[in-house]
């Protein structure tokens, strides 16, 4: 299919209809309302308008139920918690109760395992946190905390640990918290009958002042991809046989100049082209991953607003969440190239940190 000069891959094409949106509110110095819904198109790609659907302080990250039609967020304060809300056949939320995480500004989190146990990074006070999910997806009081320690040579940004990311294995019981503030990535187990994590090993250390923020897996397995949010990297790792990292390739985040500030990183699903976002010269950088070990650059392009915080690869479309100019940029990807095209003007939206897709 050819649609304004792009080959799109239309057996790509994805049934996704609704897109939850996170933001920040008011209790995180931010202008939205809490979770957004839009309704997406998906032969075009377009979005309506986002509307409110659950108010919540500072939704800054979500997740989804991998079984059931529950869907999670954190709440990015001084005092985190992690929310749960079930989703009727209308999109709309119903609320399944909160706990806190025993920490402070949660940021990411993540559902592990089979589906029993919901994981979170306190990203202000650095650990990892774990929360039992009943039959129905609520969330119960905490299992486990693990407090992270370590620093790094970044004193503004790294005097102590800041867990950013939790990546569990696909339908296993380990899982990787990345830490900017150590400088490091934890590899843990968890184990699901108590909820409790164990640490097997030491936590594998990045390049020192890299401040590793999100970490992407290779859809066939072996490999998986970090971003350097304070060094503006990405480092390819082998994943070997115990789960741990070993540094293949490294590259530059960004071909543009003046300061590079990466967020995201994702792999597209067929495993061909990477792509991380890179707030400060705000671009979506593209990847190619013939060779899985050694990314290689391709194309830089912009995303139309400021502060590109988070972006999903939904199908042949691309939406990026532009924290600071209040827009959800939208693209179709060039099958061949893997290079984003933008669709018209972005799609309105206040203080936009997270976007969600969701099969229901």
């Amino acid at each position: 299919m050819e649609k304004r000069g792009i080959r799109v891959n239309v057996d790509r094409s994805s049934s996704v209809t609704t897109v939850y949106l996170g933001c920040y509110t008011a209790d995180g110095d931010g202008r939205g309302a809490g979770i957004m819904r839009a309704r997406r198109d998906p032969a075009t790609g377009w979005l309506e308008p986002p509307t409110v659907v659950a108010r919540t302080a500072s939704p800054s990250f979500l997740a989804r139920h991998p079984r059931q039609r529950v869907l999670y967020a954190v709440s990015e304060v001084e005092q985190g918690a992690v929310g749960a809300w079930s989703v009727d056949d209308e999109g709309e939320l119903h609320p399944l109760g909160s706990q806190d995480t025993g920490g402070s500004s949660p940021c990411h989190l993540a559902v592990a395992g089979t589906g029993g146990h919901l994981v979170s990074a306190n990203y202000g006070s650095g650990g990892v946190a774990v929360h039992p999910l009943t039959d129905t997806g609520a969330v119960e009081p905490r299992s486990d905390l693990r407090q992270h320690t370590g620093s790094g040579p970044d004193s503004g940004r790294q005097e102590g640990p800041h867990a950013h990311m939790v990546s569990p294995d696909p339908g296993g019981p380990g899982l990787y918290v990345v830490d900017l503030g150590a400088d490091a990535v934890h590899r843990y187990l968890l184990d699901p009958a108590t909820g409790t994590l164990a640490e097997p090993d030491p936590a594998s250390p990045t390049r020192p002042g890299g401040g590793p923020r999100h970490l992407a897996r290779h859809p066939a397995g072996g490999h998986a991809y970090l971003v350097g949010e304070l060094d503006a990297s990405v480092t390819a790792y082998e994943i070997d046989g115990t789960g741990g990292l070993v540094e293949r390739e490294r590259v530059a985040a960004s071909a543009e100049h003046g300061p590079v500030q990466p967020s995201e990183i994702a792999v597209r699903p067929d495993g061909r082209f990477l792509y991380v976002a890179n707030r400060g010269v705000d671009t979506i950088a593209v990847f190619d991953l013939a060779d899985a070990a050694a990314p290689r650059y391709v194309a830089e392009v912009s995303t139309g607003g400021r502060w590109p915080r988070h972006f999903a690869v939904i199908g042949p479309h691309l939406y990026v969440a532009n924290e600071r100019s209040d827009s959800i940029g939208v693209y179709v990807i060039d099958d061949s190239s893997g290079v984003p095209v933008a669709l018209g003007d972005s799609v309105p939206v206040l203080t936009p940190t997270c976007v969600l897709p969701v099969p229901w």
